[in-house]
């Protein structure tokens, strides 16, 4: 036991030693560049707010937006065609998507709720665009109800993709998705295409993310240098927000889930604080998936269990995701004192929960699925992403580490679920 330890130590070790010189690192760099944007944004407000500055974080966020909408199909597509695994194991996969959207659900509240309760956003003062504003009044009153349903379904695929309507991109991705699960075999080769697109979008997002340094500089200067140095304060109350969401929601939801079934959340992180070691290093859920896998199969969970649940998990049971984009939904309307009554912050729950599909694994989508996401729920929301973005990253690591806790903890509750969760090696791994 001893040994394998320290193989896995070493093994975390190594990925970081790969990472390069200290100021390779990305998030070093971004690190740096938000220190300098505040400085700048603080002592020079002038040369913030200069329309060059100010183009450095807008052209990052147009960068981001240019991928959503083939993103958001690739994942949804790949997530829901390869459910038909789910027939090799029976109630399993039922089991599994009920309980992540469940789950997911309990997220997405907690986060809203919190949101309303803090109200972070409020006296964050942005100047206000009357002509903007009346334009997007003017909007949604001719946008009705019918006309919204309606408006989801596209003219044409090729529209849709190309005016990156996230609503139809949904739609058809998931009628697409149900539609290659039941060609069963047949479908494979299609399937290993749409993955393989998936990978090279998310090649994308990698090489655009290069280019975050430049994009946080830009949004934090003009932030501070618009908003003044009181902005920051409310900047990271988001950040301190987040953290204790997401720590209430491990240690209360994840934790009642846990008791239930006989053990310790605490023991749990403390059982695979290896494997967190890895995503926080990271910021990606996605690169500890073979060794969390392995080790909840040494946990006591039964390896057809581990080999659906976790790897559909890391596509419908985004926790920490799901937290972050209620959240920050909230934070960016406060700000810009945008009132969402019910049935809009309903809107945010059920658009969050298809937009948050395959937002793991990749530093950086989260923040895709946010902008997807106020795409949806109100258009007057978009620009206001350039508040959160500069701190964004602060929060990824958060949104990984929760992420994969829940997926861990979804592998043990389907197995306990399914009566072939090994207690013996529960409590003897977890002693």
């Amino acid at each position: 036991m001893y040994n394998q330890r320290q193989r896995r130590s070493a093994k975390a070790a190594a990925l970081f030693r790969k990472s390069g010189p200290w100021y390779k690192v990305l998030y070093v760099q971004v690190l740096i560049a938000i220190l300098i944007g505040i400085l700048v944004g603080w002592l020079w407000p002038a040369v913030g707010t200069s329309s060059w500055v100010k183009a450095l974080g807008d052209g990052f966020i147009k960068l981001i937006k240019m991928v959503i909408a083939p993103i958001i199909f690739c994942t949804v597509v790949s997530g829901i065609s390869h459910v038909q695994d789910a027939r090799k194991v029976g109630r399993v996969g039922v089991k599994a998507l009920l309980y992540f959207e469940i789950v997911s659900t309990f997220a997405l509240i907690l986060g809203l709720v919190m949101g309303n309760l803090a109200q972070v956003g409020h006296g964050f003062a942005p100047k206000e665009d009357d002509a903007a504003v009346a334009n997007y009044v003017k909007t949604a009153e001719a946008q009705k109800t019918v006309e919204f349903l309606l408006n989801i379904i596209p003219d044409s695929v090729v529209g849709a993709l190309a005016r990156g309507d996230v609503l139809q991109v949904l739609l058809f991705a998931i009628l697409f998705g149900f539609s290659l699960m039941a060609l069963g075999e047949r479908g494979e080769r299609m399937r290993g295409l749409v993955d393989d697109a998936a990978q090279a979008v998310f090649g994308v997002i990698r090489i655009v993310m290069k280019a975050a340094p430049i994009g946080a500089f830009g949004a934090m200067a003009y932030t501070i240098g618009e908003f003044g140095p009181s902005a920051l304060g409310k900047l990271l109350g988001l950040v301190a927000l987040f953290y204790v969401t997401a720590g209430l929601f491990v240690i209360i939801v994840l934790g009642l889930i846990a008791r239930l079934v006989g053990f310790s959340i605490l023991k749990f992180i403390g059982y695979i604080k290896d494997e967190l070691l890895i995503v926080l290093g990271t910021s990606s859920s996605e690169s500890a998936l073979p060794q969390l896998m392995e080790k909840l199969e040494r946990l006591g969970c039964s390896k057809a269990v581990v080999g659906l649940v976790v790897p559909t998990g890391y596509s419908f049971n985004l926790d920490g995701t799901n937290i972050y984009m209620t959240l920050a939904t909230l934070f960016i309307a406060q700000a810009l004192g945008v009132d969402l009554n019910f049935g809009q912050q309903l809107t945010i729950l059920i658009v969050a929960m298809l937009t948050s599909k395959g937002a793991s694994g990749v530093t950086g989508a989260g923040f895709v699925t946010l902008a997807a996401t106020l795409t949806v729920v109100s258009p007057e929301l978009v620009p206001g992403i350039a508040i959160v973005f500069s701190i964004d990253k602060f929060m990824s690591e958060v949104r990984a580490l929760t992420n994969i806790i829940g997926n861990g903890i979804a592998a043990v509750f389907v197995s306990w679920w399914e009566g072939e969760l090994d207690n013996v090696s529960l409590h003897a791994q977890l002693k």
